[in-house]
């Protein structure tokens, strides 16, 4: 196992403590509205502060990860093998 892939993980793990704190101190309940969505415009999202930032969290880290990844193609070195 590499450095990298530990320290990598390390951090993960470090913002994953960081949303379980908020998510445990922001329990009130907010209006989430989001104006590229028409709906969040006439009726927004209520739910706890924590659950709110816990969705937007894991659409970056899905979104991260689908950017990152590159969907998988492999590209090539542009020159013929002989």
């Amino acid at each position: 196992m590499s450095f990298s892939a530990v320290l990598k993980s390390i951090v993960f793990l470090g913002l994953l403590f960081v949303m379980l704190y908020v998510g445990m101190n922001n329990t009130h309940m907010i209006d989430f509205h989001f104006p590229m969505l028409e709906a969040t415009t006439k009726t927004p999202i209520r739910a706890a502060a924590g659950l709110i930032y816990f969705g937007v969290f894991a659409v970056g880290v899905l979104a991260g990860t689908l950017l990152h990844s590159g969907g998988g193609k492999k590209k090539s070195g542009g020159g013929k093998e002989k």
